[in-house]
Order: C-alpha cells, then sequence, then structure tokens
C-alpha cells in the first residue's frame, strides 16, 4: 500500500476517536509468576484480563467486576459526565459449547432516560478492533488512542457509546471472545462466539449492583462492520440461546453475513489483516481446518499471521494494508481460491452465514451502497433473506458515491447513519412501535 493511501487511511480511523491519549511503552514482562500482568506490543495487559482457572456454570454470571476511569469525563452534581464506567468479566459459552470468560465495560449515564418506562439497555458490539489484546473495546474507553511506537490502538466506537449515554441509556459494551481475555485469541467474526459475548453481556450489566437497569429494562442491540455482524447473529440466536434477554431492537449496520464474499472482497484492500484474524480465529474454534492451512500456508503466511495475532487495525493498516493473500500460499492462489478448491472450507464458511434464521424482534439493517470492503450486496441480502422469514425489517441503503478507498466507503455510512440509527433504536427502547418495509425491497438498491 503506498504511503499516501496508509497515512489516510490511518488518518480515518483515528478521526473517529472522541479524543486521543499518547500512552508510553510499558516495561517488559518480568519472570513468569512474578506479575499477572502481561505485555501485548508494549502495552501492559491489567491483570483483570487474566480469566480464573474456574469459570462459573451459568452465563452472564459476573466474574470480578471493577471501575473503569473514562478518558473523556467531566465532573458533575451527581457523579461524572457521561457517566460512571464499571470494567467487567463475564462467563459465555464459545461455538464449541466451553466455558469462556469474556470482558467488556458498562457505563452508567449521568442523564436522565426520558423516555417510556424504565431506563433501557444497549449492548455495543465494536466494529473491527484487531486481535491484539490491547484492542479491546473497554480498554479503548479508557485510552481512546495509543500510540507508543508498537501499536496504534483507536477506539472509534467510543463515539456510539457517548451518544447513547447523553440519551440517558445506559450501554455495555463487549470486548468479544478472546479480544482483552489474556487466555486465547480472539476469534474474529465467529459468529456463535459474537452473539454469544453480546447477550452475555446483558445478562452481566443487568445483575450488577451498582447499574439502574433491571430484567425490566427495555434492551437494544448495536453494531456496525464486525458489530453488526455480531449484532444480527444475536438477534438470530436469542431465542434458543437467551430467551430471558428480550429484544426491543437491534441495529446491524454493515453486517459481514457472508464470509465467503467478504473474504474476496478485503483481499488486497486497505484492511487486508483482517483475512490474518479470520483465519487465525476459526483455526482456534476449528483445529481441525490446521491441516489444511499447514498445506496452504507458506512460511510468508505463518508470519503475517503470527505477526497480525497482537495487531489492533491501525497496526494492519500499516503493516499490511493492500497485501494479496497471493503472497501467503504456497501455491500463489488467493484465500478465496483455497476456499473454493477445499469443500470443507465452504462447509465451515457456510455455517457461520447469518440471515437462516429468524431475527428475535424488529432489526433495523443499514448498508452503504458504495461499500466494498464489507459488500453491500451481501448486507442487502441479509435483509431480503430475513424478509422471506416473515421478520420485521427496516433496510436502510445508505446513498453516498463510492471514493476509491474501501476504507472510507466502509467508514463513511458508519457516521452518515450514526445519529439516524440511535434515533430508530432509541424510540423502540421507548416503546414505539415501529413497520417494516419488507415490501420496498424489490426496488431498494
Amino acid at each position: 500500500m503506498p504511503p499516501r493511501p496508509r497515512m489516510l487511511a490511518a488518518a480515518v480511523v483515528a478521526a473517529l476517536a472522541l479524543g486521543a491519549q499518547a500512552v508510553p511503552a510499558a516495561a517488559a514482562d518480568g519472570p513468569a509468576g512474578d506479575s499477572a500482568t502481561t505485555t501485548s506490543r508494549g502495552v501492559e495487559i491489567p491483570a483483570f484480563y487474566t480469566p480464573p482457572s474456574e469459570l462459573p456454570g451459568a452465563d452472564g454470571t459476573l466474574i470480578r467486576h471493577e471501575p473503569l476511569p473514562l478518558a473523556l469525563s467531566l465532573p458533575g452534581i451527581d457523579g461524572p459526565l457521561p457517566g460512571r464506567a464499571t470494567r467487567l468479566m463475564y462467563k459465555s459459552t464459545d461455538a464449541n459449547g466451553e466455558a469462556v470468560a469474556v470482558t467488556g465495560a458498562y457505563i452508567e449515564p449521568a442523564a436522565k432516560w426520558r423516555g417510556d418506562g424504565p431506563r433501557p439497555l444497549v449492548a455495543v458490539a465494536p466494529g473491527t478492533m484487531g486481535q491484539g489484546d490491547q484492542c479491546a473495546a473497554s480498554m479503548a474507553l479508557e485510552h481512546p488512542l495509543r500510540l507508543n511506537g508498537q501499536t496504534v490502538s483507536v477506539g472509534y466506537e467510543d463515539l456510539s457509546v457517548y451518544r447513547l449515554l447523553l440519551r440517558g441509556v445506559a450501554v455495555v459494551v463487549t470486548d468479544y471472545v478472546g479480544l482483552g481475555t489474556t487466555d486465547r485469541l480472539h476469534t474474529y467474526v465467529n459468529r456463535v462466539d459474537g452473539a454469544h459475548a453480546v447477550l452475555d453481556a446483558v445478562r452481566a450489566a443487568r445483575s450488577l449492583d451498582s447499574a439502574s437497569v433491571t430484567s425490566e429494562s427495555r434492551v437494544g442491540l448495536f453494531g456496525y462492520s464486525q458489530g453488526g455482524g455480531a449484532t444480527a447473529a444475536a438477534a438470530e440466536l436469542q431465542p434458543s440461546y437467551a430467551p430471558d434477554v428480550q429484544l426491543a431492537g437491534t441495529y446491524a449496520g454493515a453486517p459481514p453475513a457472508d464470509l465467503t464474499e467478504v473474504t474476496e472482497a478485503i483481499d488486497g484492500s486497505d484492511l487486508a489483516g483482517a483475512l490474518g484474524w479470520s483465519l487465525n480465529g476459526f483455526l482456534q474454534t476449528e483445529p481441525a481446518l490446521r491441516p489444511i492451512a499447514d498445506r496452504y500456508i507458506n512460511e510468508a503466511g505463518q508470519e503475517a499471521l503470527k505477526d497480525l495475532s497482537t495487531m489492533c487495525v491501525g497496526d494492519a493498516l500499516f503493516g499490511y494494508g493492500g497485501d494479496s493473500s497471493t503472497d501467503w500460499t504456497k501455491t500463489g492462489q488467493s484465500i478465496s481460491d483455497v476456499i473454493r478448491a477445499e469443500p470443507v472450507l465452504q462447509t465451515f464458511l457456510a455455517e457461520q452465514r447469518i440471515g437462516s434464521l429468524k431475527p428475535a424482534g424488529p432489526v433495523r439493517v443499514a448498508t452503504g451502497t458504495s461499500d466494498d470492503l464489507v459488500p453491500h450486496g451481501q448486507a442487502r441480502r441479509l435483509a431480503v433473506d430475513w424478509c422471506g422469514k416473515g421478520a420485521q425489517v427496516t433496510y436502510v441503503p445508505v446513498l453516498l458515491p463510492g471514493v476509491g478507498s474501501g476504507l472510507l466507503n466502509h467508514f463513511a455510512p458508519l457516521l452518515a447513519d450514526q445519529g439516524n440509527a440511535i434515533s430508530w433504536l432509541t424510540d423502540r427502547l421507548s416503546g414505539e412501535p415501529t413497520g417494516s418495509n419488507c415490501w420496498s425491497m424489490p426496488v431498494q438498491p
């Protein structure tokens, strides 16, 4: 990737953050057993993020919590503005049915809820943050921008969190399985892991003594990009996995519903490094795929996967933006070519497809018509699939011109539509009914 696009890409991502905080590199790890902390690319991961050896049985059970200082906070008469944050660790279940610890954050807003009913709760599923533990969204609330010469971590999701808090909506943010927690690798874009982490975050927040939300509070889900996939999957799996978490509304922006198409689109793009995060996560979830990876991935590819496993989105933009996966294979094939040649991979990705189940409650699917990073067509198809199952779908095509950069084409709709998405969701949290525009899909772009 030429220097100018790389600088532009990094600047765009940085501009999405609410603020910036440069941090010095942390000290190197001490001898094993001397400290409960670990270090990832010069950033010390607090001991809080190391899960205990034994986990509770019930999903959503709080394992531990502690105060979380928000980087952007002002003193107020009744407490800090925009709210008081708590770091969380809670129990969830991964795609293999195994118990797993997940971290996140709950923020109790200072603003009053002026809608109907008790204060509602929104679970925010972050967009792509990376795969290094230092990239976790809960840490980004404390450090919106980490820039230490070894990593560039940007907390761009802070914007949506603060906008919700200002409306008096309580927010819980999930870090997803393996992001932040030091016991395993983040299972990037895994449908089941993402959905379970989102739904269990709601359960954890409702059990927090200091939280004003209860089981009577209406619940909404909010996510864009990776987060849009996680909230979409959560809406599908809620009836079977979390029947106690009734959903008033779900926003799924730019959801990567079909990973086969998304894989082909991001190859060679500004965010080509996301291919490595996907492969790393899939290999952790399904070790049976390892022989296929060993057969195709060359030494350069193996080094890239290892390197990317500790990177944040900013690092990947600088380090792998514009790269082609053909450089990672022994045969010179792209990862998409390998998928087409291997039925086992096709089956695995088909199981990751979102849209095969009817979602719970009303859903709003938004996608930029010029988005060629998380392709518009497959996101639109998700809305069509859900409409075909009788779901209550509001489909929103975000009409913006393409600008020649996949990253800009993908992130511009996030900013252009975010206010409308939050308004739609807060209306659902107030109990206002919504219709469906499924009838218009044949003429929608």
